[in-house]
């Protein structure tokens, strides 16, 4: 791992030994949709090589970072979404035990059977989850076992052992799972690596999702051809064209490191620059919302221009507290201590305002 000024300039990337790799190529889904060649989930082009690697008793792994059935449940006639009660997220649709469940608090609620706004009792799932990749594999390959690894499989005592034993062993030909299957699993009859959609990963609204894409893309490839015969790797995508799924194609990580290092010089990100995101947290949202612009007022009054903020998180309300952030910036460790001062005195009055003593900050520095 490369060190800039003592910090990480990247996160820590794996190097995955591509010596019997082959990634293939990305597989164009519009391509796919427009020429009808989409059997639910599945382009073609990734049920023939899956039937190829079968037909030669080798084994597969299907990638997709999201548990659960489907991620919303939807109403036909009216649009309506079931919604977390305590969280700003909708509800993930679980199959298994027929529940739609938060991911952030545990709330859940068993499967309607009419649309809690209109009554209707048009209801259908939308995108796509662990769980009913599974459902389809079984539907697409009914004569080879399929086992699921995430969070839902993994519960029991010896649930995660049991899987990878079956898998290990040749008594399960096909695995899904999410980003459990990326690390320090060696498999050796895998022979081909599917990634159901990359673009998620890809569009996450963080300044690191490119970097985090090329890690977790390269780990699962990674757990194809780790023995002495090639294996290969197919991802599926909207966006065939995207540099960083060109370059985890073509494993070219100077290139990524090159890319990403520039992007953060010019928009002042780490490790050029240091950060501070503080949070704060209150039930009431109004009280946050004047509360969080006090507390930029006041670090701005020392840290002119250095202060981003306050906003919303991409999920503003988790277990009925409402979140706000601001991000403090600065520009190396010869700033640090006159920048942590200025935060903790303006912390510390902050605290002494009686209307706001309510309200939960969080500080962390360098965040992840």
């Amino acid at each position: 791992m490369t060190l800039i000024g003592g910090i990480p300039s990247l996160a820590h990337y794996e190097q995955t030994s591509l010596f019997h790799l082959s990634i293939n190529a990305s597989i164009d889904l519009k391509e796919a949709h427009r020429k009808k060649q989409m059997n639910g989930f599945f382009s073609q082009e990734l049920i023939d090589a899956i039937k190829k690697v079968l037909a030669e008793k080798k084994q597969v792994i299907l990638f997709q970072n999201r548990r659960g059935y489907a991620p919303v449940m939807e109403c036909f006639s009216c649009g309506h979404i079931p919604q977390c009660t305590n969280c700003d997220v909708t509800l993930t649709y679980h199959q298994y035990n027929q529940q739609l469940r938060c991911h952030y608090c545990g709330y859940h609620i068993a499967k309607p059977t009419a649309c809690g706004a209109c009554g209707s009792n048009a209801l259908n799932v939308k995108g796509m989850g662990t769980q009913q990749i599974e459902e389809q594999v079984n539907e697409l390959f009914p004569e080879n076992q399929v086992a699921r690894m995430d969070w839902d499989s993994t519960r029991g005592k010896r649930s995660f052992d049991n899987i990878i034993e079956a898998f290990t062993l040749g008594d399960v030909q096909i695995l899904v799972g999410t980003q459990m299957l990326t690390k320090g699993l060696d498999f050796k009859n895998v022979a081909l690596v599917g990634v159901l959609n990359a673009d998620p990963l890809l569009n996450f609204p963080e300044f690191r999702a490119h970097e985090r894409s090329f890690q977790m893309l390269s780990q699962v490839a990674g757990r194809s051809g780790r023995s002495k015969e090639q294996g290969s790797v197919l991802i599926q995508t909207f966006t065939p064209e995207h540099p960083v799924l060109l370059q985890v194609i073509n494993n070219d990580y100077n290139t990524l490191f090159a890319t990403q290092l520039n992007e953060r010089r010019t928009y002042q990100y780490p490790p050029f620059y240091r950060l501070i995101r503080i949070t704060l947290k209150a039930k009431d949202y109004h009280q946050v919302d004047q509360a969080s612009q006090w507390l930029v007022n006041a670090l701005n009054m020392s840290l002119q221009g250095s202060v981003l903020g306050p906003v919303d998180p991409p999920i503003a309300r988790v277990r009925n507290l409402y979140h706000k952030q601001l991000l403090v910036k600065f520009v190396d460790d010869s700033s640090r201590n006159k920048v942590k001062a200025i935060v903790v005195s303006s912390l510390k009055s902050f605290e002494a305002i009686g209307a706001y003593r309510s309200i939960r900050v969080a500080v962390d520095v360098d965040p992840q």
